[in-house]
């Protein structure tokens, strides 16, 4: 495994992430838990997949207090304090989304940040959050609120470094903007939507992110699976049930359909699965610094480890490239 800063920070984090939303309790009385889908892994499911990180030298582990309404948090939290030294991981989380079903029960309001936090802290068994992320940009809340909520969670040490996930790059140049007039702690890691079916991310983020010396942490590296496999091929519990995939992709199968046969061609003369080839590319692109990869069988985490030994040639990733056709912006909300 290699490790890597995070951003200009000091922080040493693993080039691969383990991404955590598929781990939680699905089914609470027979209801579907919100943040919880149909491939969602229990406890005792999601633990091999935890340790098999570990024993790869994953060091970096992303949840957020939606995902399966916390449990993924719980699911985390007590795998770390059962088989590890908290000091030796660095935990990531998030806050924004709809926990409960009232007025203050979700947004980046200081109420909801300093109340969602403790909760995460609580369920996550430790006292602190190495990355405590914004999981979108909140249209009701003053980003200078939310600047100095997060600011706070800094200074009273439940926060070690703060991050942001999908927006524009206005909003996002804002914020880091207000940080430095104000004397706010800036953000340092942008966690955004980013693989070779959308590249949307490299019009403006990527160039700001570059410029700040902010760390990229692409959410979807492997476009929920489309990535992986022939197209329309395999069908999953994932792929036939993923609405969210559905939305962000459906608009543009003729073009995806392109790019996934080129991924297809690339691996195939190579003699590697798509996902290593697909990641490979993704840790190619400068400022990148580590996908979050998800995974609910054993090889999702080997390929991603095996991703990081593959130098692919100018040519190689020209020809992956070649066949992307601009796409609507999608994923900020």
């Amino acid at each position: 495994m290699d490790y890597v800063n995070l951003g200009k920070t000091g922080l040493k984090v693993s080039r691969i992430c383990l991404g955590c939303m598929s781990y939680g309790n699905p089914v609470v009385s027979g209801e579907r838990k919100p943040g919880s889908h149909a491939w969602t892994l229990s406890e005792p499911d999601a633990q091999p997949f935890l340790r098999q990180a570990i024993d790869l030298g994953i060091n970096f582990f992303d949840t957020a207090n939606v995902y399966s309404g916390g449990d993924s948090e719980n699911i985390l939290g007590r795998f770390v304090k059962a088989n590890l030294r908290r000091e030796s991981v660095v935990i990531a989380s998030k806050v924004c989304g709809l926990m409960r079903d009232e007025p203050n029960g979700r947004g980046l309001s200081r109420k909801a940040i300093l109340y969602e936090l403790d909760q995460s802290l609580r369920r996550l068994e430790t006292d602190y959050v190495d990355l405590y992320q914004i999981h979108r940009w909140d249209p009701e809340t003053p980003i200078e609120e939310t600047l100095d909520a997060l600011h706070d969670a800094i200074k009273a040490g439940k926060v070690r470094y703060i991050g942001a996930s999908s927006m524009h790059a206005w909003q996002f140049a804002k914020a880091l903007y207000l940080a430095d007039l104000r004397g706010w702690t800036r953000f340092v890691s942008m966690q955004n939507h980013l693989n070779l079916l959308y590249r949307e991310e490299e019009r403006e983020m990527m160039g700001l992110c570059r410029a700040e010396g902010i760390a990229v942490l692409p959410w979807s590296p492997l476009a929920r699976g489309l990535l992986t496999r022939p197209w329309r091929g395999e069908r999953t519990a994932r792929s036939e049930t993923d609405l969210f995939a559905r939305s962000m992709y459906s608009r543009t199968e003729e073009a995806d359909h392109k790019v996934v046969d080129r991924l297809g061609q690339v691996a195939e003369k190579r003699g590697l699965p798509r996902a290593q080839i697909a990641l490979a590319w993704l840790l190619s692109k400068p400022g990148v610094t580590a996908p979050i990869v998800g995974a609910t069988k054993p090889h999702h985490l080997q390929d991603a480890a095996a991703a990081l030994s593959i130098q692919l040639s100018p040519e190689e990733i020209a020809s992956l490239e070649e066949p992307y056709t601009p796409h609507p912006v999608l994923g900020f909300s």
